[in-house]
């Protein structure tokens, strides 16, 4: 079964927690902290494997998960970092975010890897937090979120020669005669239903490798048969053969079907529509009179392109036609170039860890947004008063309190950070209520001592 298009959720593992620990060994009477580290937690990674050709596994399992870092131990140890989870696809997949539209990996080597959601870092034990003024923290941080994504993997087949031509023109005929390729062959439209890859060896030295797509039809562009399903594997030749049944039983006009094919490559793609074509005039053996191929190759090659001759069935022409390719394609530019083959790409656009933005959607609510906000949040224990004491102490340095303070924020205004509430808290405010709650205890006092 052949796939290439699905869509896919991947989360990457958290990272471990740091520990809360103290020292306590014999004759050490003041022992300090020494809580341990959390692990990384795994990521995510794709990588392409030559062995495959479809994305039919990702079809029965649409949910990645990596392992999650392990959580820091006492006497300073630090946790298991996660095992990453790496996925395998044909060379050739497209990976790109469902939530930006932006292309986040493009496997075109053999053994090529790309990270597609990143492990969380492990958070630090209470050891990193003694100072001179608080020697005994008991608080440490926890694990950062694993990041999450929704990818969609789309297939584009790797070829340097893409055949292309209405149903039944002979496309399937040709790619089994100059190569090993064995596709469905029969004598009724749309039997070729997947593509098809062939290796054409020329000579010892030189060979290319020639695509048989499904036949394309007039609407294709907009969904139109089944070639549309398709298109999309053309887009990597460098080099079309357009085929054209010239025999006259199928009752089209073969310069017709020309303009309609090269009309769905411009509206589908037109880099598609600008790569180089050989024209080929295929099944000339049930000819009755050759001369009538004149007309069609002088409208052709009047608009500059070469034009061939051939009889995929009987194999005439097809000796001059592979030489040609060949020649067309040593000068022609590679589509990619060249890599070392295992190196790791990471094309995920990076975040800026230093951006926020305080926004104010709704009366009585304000949202901070931004990787540097959300990670600190997310890695503190808000149930522990110390640590949360710090997180007002950070927030406070980066500003996110003067901004808020800026929106017009008022006490008891509600702040929504990640998945998190706070209740905001002004200073001056507890301050007077501080003050007033001391006074009415003093007129207390005095009442009572006369």
């Amino acid at each position: 079964m052949f796939v290439d298009e699905v869509e896919i959720e991947v989360i990457a593992g958290d990272g471990g927690n740091g520990m809360v620990s103290f020292r306590r060994e014999k004759y050490v009477p003041h022992g300090g902290p020494n809580g341990g580290d959390g692990g990384r937690g795994g990521s995510v990674i794709l990588k392409a494997d030559p062995n495959l050709s479809t994305l039919l596994d990702f079809r029965f399992q649409r949910h990645y998960r990596a392992e999650r870092g392990g959580h820091g131990g006492s006497k300073q140890m630090f946790g298991k970092d996660g095992a990453d989870l790496v996925l395998r696809a044909p060379v050739g997949t497209v990976v790109t975010d469902l939530e930006t539209g932006e292309v986040v990996a493009d496997l075109v080597y053999p053994h090529q890897t790309a990270v597609l959601a990143r492990g969380g870092r492990g958070g630090r034990g209470n050891a990193h937090f003694a100072t001179s003024v608080h020697q005994a923290p008991k608080f440490a941080e926890k694990g950062e979120p694993g990041e999450r994504r929704r990818l969609k993997l789309e297939l584009k087949l790797l070829a340097d020669v893409g055949l292309l031509g209405y149903p039944n023109v002979g496309k399937s005929t040709l790619i089994a005669a100059v190569s090993a390729a064995r596709p469905k062959i029969a004598d009724y439209p749309f039997t070729t239903l997947v593509p098809n890859l062939g290796v054409v060896r020329v000579d010892m030295d030189k060979s290319f490798v020639i695509a048989d797509l499904p036949g394309l039809i007039e609407g294709a562009s907009q969904g139109a048969g089944l070639g549309h399903q398709f298109l999309r594997h053309v887009s990597r030749s460098r080099l079309l053969l357009h085929l054209l049944d010239v025999s006259g039983l199928s009752g089209r006009d073969p310069l017709n079907d020309f303009e309609v094919i090269n009309r769905e490559l411009a509206l589908y793609d037109p880099k598609l529509a600008a790569l180089p074509q050989i024209v080929v005039l295929n099944k000339i053996d049930v000819l009755a009179d050759p001369s009538e191929l004149e007309p069609i190759e002088q409208a052709l090659t009047a608009k500059g392109y070469p034009v061939f001759r051939i009889s995929a069935a009987t194999g005439t022409g097809l000796r001059e036609l592979i030489f040609e390719t060949m020649r067309r394609l040593e000068t022609l530019p590679k589509t990619f170039d060249e890599a070392p083959q295992g190196k790791v790409v990471i094309q995920v656009k990076p975040t800026d860890d230093n951006f926020w933005e305080v926004r104010h959607p709704e009366a009585g609510l304000f949202e901070v947004v931004g990787r540097a906000v959300e990670r600190r949040v997310a890695m503190t224990d808000v149930e522990n008063e110390e640590a949360m004491e710090r997180l007002h102490r950070l927030l406070e340095r980066m500003g996110v309190l003067q901004a808020l303070r800026e929106q017009g924020i008022r006490h008891g205004d509600t702040v929504r950070i990640r998945d998190i509430e706070f209740e905001f808290q002004d200073e001056a405010v507890l301050d007077s209520e501080i003050e007033a709650i001391e006074a009415a205890r003093k007129e207390r006092r005095r009442l009572k001592r006369s």
